[in-house]
């Protein structure tokens, strides 16, 4: 599992025009919030996402070395299968370490519960969909976890 993880100061995702998941960190008296694009490799277990989310939420890239869960940060959750991309030959990436679907959405899910369980307030965007997502990089910060 891969995640891209970005500080943010605000972000949403749009699908056909509808916002379908944002966050806003200001109004929850938190001075960032985080962007977690999550993809899956065919080797990943529920183990594996749950450790993943415990780690994003007590990372420490927040304002003081803290972390969503020292600030109470909202998180917003996105699949992206894109992470597994593989670009080594030619000009057209190929997508075959990346999860199908039926594999991937479940685990997906299963970071963004874990987070929630935390005590995370948690966005996402549709898996599978066209999405559209907005967001101000705050530092710009951005990290990649893997597991």
């Amino acid at each position: 599992m891969r995640v891209l993880v970005q500080r943010v100061s605000s972000a949403r995702v749009t699908v056909d025009g509808e916002v379908v998941g944002s966050i806003d960190p200001a109004a929850q008296g938190a001075p960032h919030g985080l962007v977690a694009l999550v993809g899956v490799t065919h080797t990943d277990t529920y183990a594996t996402a749950k450790a993943l989310a415990d780690k994003l939420f007590r990372l420490r890239i927040l304002e003081g070395e803290r972390s969503a869960a020292d600030l109470g940060a909202p998180i917003l959750v996105i699949s992206q299968f894109t992470l597994y991309a593989d670009t080594a030959k030619g000009r057209r990436p190929s997508w075959n370490a990346a999860a199908p679907g039926a594999v991937a959405e479940p685990l997906v899910d299963a970071f963004a519960n874990t987070l929630r369980e935390l005590g995370a307030t948690v966005a996402t965007g549709r898996f599978g969909a066209h999405m559209r997502v907005e967001l101000a990089n705050d530092g710009p910060v951005t990290l990649l976890l893997e597991g």
